[in-house]
């Protein structure tokens, strides 16, 4: 691909001294455990994976060029589909005083609040990774970005789509029928070779941080047409406008992420608003505690394919701000038009200088049949507890 090509030319053409390539990463061994009976067949309770996440770095041209490699791989002993790897990171970025441009794989984050990041469409999500939809795959760019006073405008062109990742019919956290990820479909008959854009325009003004984005490309979330006992993904071609906006006011943020999607059949609105507060020093060594809470909102009402279509999420972060960075999230979903609910714990501590403990919980509860996506995982509360080992 041109973009993979720019980066390599940028290889060849740097100072490849090995002491001026900065070198860092991790590898983590991961635990999860299922307290519940499998709903599906040939699922067990749990299972240990491993991974690796290198980092190479490279800056040269008093800063203003630069080169980034992270791989990463994962193995997993229960679930071959949840066993891979990827590429998040293989970019050149060359900067002057005005502009950026960045060629390669890379990632790209939009959005503000906790709970869902509505607008956030550049990367594909890794599902098997987590439930939660934080990782992301790396996804081939060109992007050019103009800085502007307080703020910038970008614009992205992705030449190569990324399918989204599934649990295998052995892995949890998995719908009722396994996913064949092998036999996608696409509205587009250029399938993962369509060019999709993108532009953005973030700005602050005063106490607002402000982002206006368009997309035109591949959805990154599929429908799915169900063939014999598997369900086949079909990946439409969309127009989305997306808003997000943060305003900070002393310990208040109030946030909001709005989109209109639109596709050759049909269009629908979603939202997700609210706030955080934060108590800043609630004890003598200084930690803080934010409540939050956020309404999401989704004109599909039922026919929405996320599980956020009429929920309230409310949640507490616990920040202890002392030398072991420990940090705690806890939330529950509540949704208003049945009894589903769901209940979310993490967190994470550092111990020494190269070690650091991520421990995660999940309950599903109380999920109503019409709840299709929760009522599939019914049984599927999970305990996972990571450890890593920083170099």
């Amino acid at each position: 691909m041109k973009a993979l090509m720019l980066v390599l030319s940028a290889m060849v053409a740097m100072p490849l001294a090995a002491n001026d390539i900065e070198v860092s990463g991790n590898v983590g061994v991961e635990a999860r455990y299922f307290p519940q009976d499998a709903l599906y067949p040939g699922q067990e309770d749990g299972g240990l994976s491993l991974s690796i996440q290198p980092e190479f770095r490279r800056q040269w041209d008093n800063g203003r060029k630069s080169l980034t490699f992270i791989p990463f791989y994962r193995w997993d002993e229960k679930d071959d589909e949840r066993s891979h790897g990827d590429i998040r990171q293989l970019d050149f970025t060359m900067a002057s005083d005005n502009w950026e441009f960045q060629a390669g794989v890379g990632k790209v984050f939009w959005g503000v609040t906790e709970s869902q990041h509505l607008v956030d469409i550049i990367n594909q999500t890794d599902t098997v990774e987590n439930f939660d939809g934080e990782d992301k795959l790396g996804q081939p760019m060109l992007r050019m970005t103009r800085f502007l006073e307080n703020g910038s405008i970008g614009l992205f062109v992705l030449p190569y789509f990324r399918e989204r990742t599934f649990s295998g019919a052995e892995g949890r956290l998995r719908s009722p029928l396994v996913v064949d990820t092998d036999n996608a479909t696409y509205e587009s008959a250029d399938e993962e070779q369509h060019v999709d854009v993108a532009l953005r325009w973030e700005q602050t003004l005063d106490s607002v941080d402000l982002g206006l984005s368009y997309f035109d490309g591949t959805a990154r979330d599929p429908e799915f047409n169900q063939v014999g006992s598997t369900l086949v993904p079909y990946y439409r071609q969309i127009q989305q406008l997306g808003l997000d906006l943060q305003y900070t006011g002393d310990a208040w943020l109030w946030k909001l992420e709005a989109l209109r999607r639109e596709n050759a059949d049909t269009g629908y609105n979603a939202a997700v608003g609210g706030f955080e507060y934060t108590f800043a020093g609630i004890t003598e060594t200084g930690a803080d505690l934010g409540a939050i809470a956020e309404y999401h909102v989704d004109s599909r009402d039922e026919l929405a394919t996320s599980p956020l279509q009429n929920d309230v999420f409310l949640g507490a972060r616990l920040a202890l701000n002392d030398a072991e960075s420990t940090e705690l999230l806890a939330g529950t979903i509540l949704d208003l038009d049945n009894s589903s609910k769901s209940f979310r714990v993490e967190a994470s501590r550092r111990f020494g200088d190269n070690v650091k403990v991520n421990l995660e919980a999940q309950v599903i509860t109380d999920t109503d049949a019409e709840d299709a996506i929760l009522h599939g995982l019914r049984n599927d509360d999970l305990i996972q507890l990571e450890i890593q080992r920083y170099f």
